[in-house]
């Protein structure tokens, strides 16, 4: 009778009882060991492992973590990649998250021993950043933070309509619509001007005993060009509407940048005269996922102790990353914006010529490109890049590696754009398109 595989296969409990597996139950929880034992044992069963392979089988497909989640290289160019986890956290945030996971006094004043206010050490960096703010609230994202002023200026005046532009009422991804949004809440959309032209007296004639705020959206992800016209902030707030001027600005800059000249940021709209600006912390200002709110105090104030706050309340590991982003040393986001496209070029040029010392002259090449903010920040605006231009059959071996490496597929190569890649992460760059092309060949 031939060899059953089935019967040398070792039983469940005695795998989980060799001491090699000690270590990943601690770290990993038993739930997870437990798992990948069934499934190489299953592998075992079929004859596609020897039994005395099998703990080191296990061992091999455990993860290095307890999250399904995996560290990705953003090879893409684009800085701030939505399917990507959008800003990554800059090491001080990581660390602060880190203290914030035990017991904190995120809500303790330890001076009293009494309740202190929930996150005022963020909340006093975030105010110190954007000075003319005469008061500031972090919620859960830039959406909540635009819901929350919706649903608490509608309340407080009485009145419930919101009047905005038609050219502003934007989709952003995953066929989220700010109209929808403004809606749900409560409130009642008073459109004005055309989908490219929009004039002060279009406002004015809008505005009147049933309205709540006057609204400008930054469209983030798209720009209209030709025959349009738009109202800036500072024309609003000096027109008599006497209603709330609130400004959405989306991407979280809170002071101008050098490099995106046309990308509103917080500090510009309050100094223009906006009452209240909303924005995501996520995207240019490189920070944990979470919505600012910044205005007048007692607009601010209003919307904190409004009962909808609460479900938006942040948790303490965010109040912990944002002050750490905000008074830490240059979060990864602002970094990519500051790289110089000679320095990219330089490090591509090293990085071509160690591929083609290691793996063959012709496989690699330095090329100059163009990278994009992303995360419906500065739409149009070309961010001078260089990368490493590889043979596209890479693409999908470098995508599902160890460490999976996301580049963008264009003009029949695979292209490694390095601005949106920390220098620290070349070398592992390097090792992971080694292993690419090692599978590669073995396939």
């Amino acid at each position: 009778m031939p060899d059953d595989p089935r019967r040398r296969t070792p039983r469940t409990d005695a795998v989980l009882a060799d001491a090699r597996l000690d270590e990943p139950t601690r770290r990993l929880g038993p739930a997870l060991v437990k798992r990948a034992v069934a499934e190489v044992l299953q592998r075992c069963r079929e004859g596609a492992l020897a039994p005395d392979e099998v703990v080191e089988a296990v061992l091999g497909s455990l993860p290095a973590g307890a999250t399904s989640l995996r560290r990705v290289l953003n090879a893409t160019g684009v800085v701030v990649h939505t399917n990507l986890g959008r800003a990554p956290l800059s090491p001080a945030a990581v660390d602060a998250v880190a203290v914030a996971a035990g017991a904190t006094d995120v809500e303790l004043d330890l001076g009293t021993g009494r309740r202190g206010r929930r996150g005022a050490g963020t909340l006093a960096a975030l105010a110190a950043a954007v000075p003319v703010a005469g008061g500031v609230h972090v919620v859960n994202n830039g959406a909540a933070a635009l819901a929350l002023a919706a649903c608490a200026l509608t309340s407080a005046t009485g009145g419930r309509e919101v009047v905005v532009s038609r050219g502003e009422l934007v989709e952003i991804g995953d066929g989220f619509r700010i109209p929808d949004l403004l809606e749900s809440v409560g409130a009642r959309l008073r459109e004005v001007g055309t989908t490219n032209r929009v004039r002060l007296r279009d406002y004015a004639d809008a505005v009147g005993p049933d309205t709540a705020f006057v609204l400008k959206v930054h469209p983030s992800n798209f720009r209209v060009e030709g025959f349009t016209s738009s109202v800036p902030v500072s024309v609003l707030s000096r027109a008599g509407l006497e209603v709330p001027v609130v400004a959405d600005i989306g991407s979280g800059l809170l002071a101008p940048h050098p490099r995106l000249p046309g990308e509103p940021d917080a500090a510009s709209a309050l100094r223009a005269g906006a009452d209240l600006v909303t924005a995501s912390g996520d995207k240019l200002l490189g920070g944990p996922q979470c919505g600012l709110l910044l205005g007048r105090g007692d607009l601010v104030d209003a919307l904190r102790r409004h009962p909808f706050a609460r479900a938006l309340r942040v948790d303490k590991l965010t109040l912990a990353a944002l002050e750490a982003t905000l008074t830490g040393p240059v979060p990864p986001v602002p970094g990519a914006l500051a790289r110089r496209p000679d320095d990219l070029l330089a490090r591509a040029r090293r990085l071509a010529d160690k591929i083609a010392a290691e793996i063959g002259d012709g496989v690699a090449r330095a090329v100059t490109t163009g990278g994009a903010v992303g995360g419906g920040g500065a739409p149009g605006v070309v961010l001078p890049s260089a990368g490493v231009s590889l043979p596209e059959d890479l693409a999908a071996p470098l995508r599902t590696g160890p460490v999976p490496v996301v580049g963008r597929v264009t003009g029949g190569r695979l292209l490694l754009d390095l601005l949106s890649v920390a220098e620290e992460d070349d070398d592992l760059l390097l090792d992971a398109v080694r292993r690419a092309h090692q599978r590669l060949g073995e396939g």
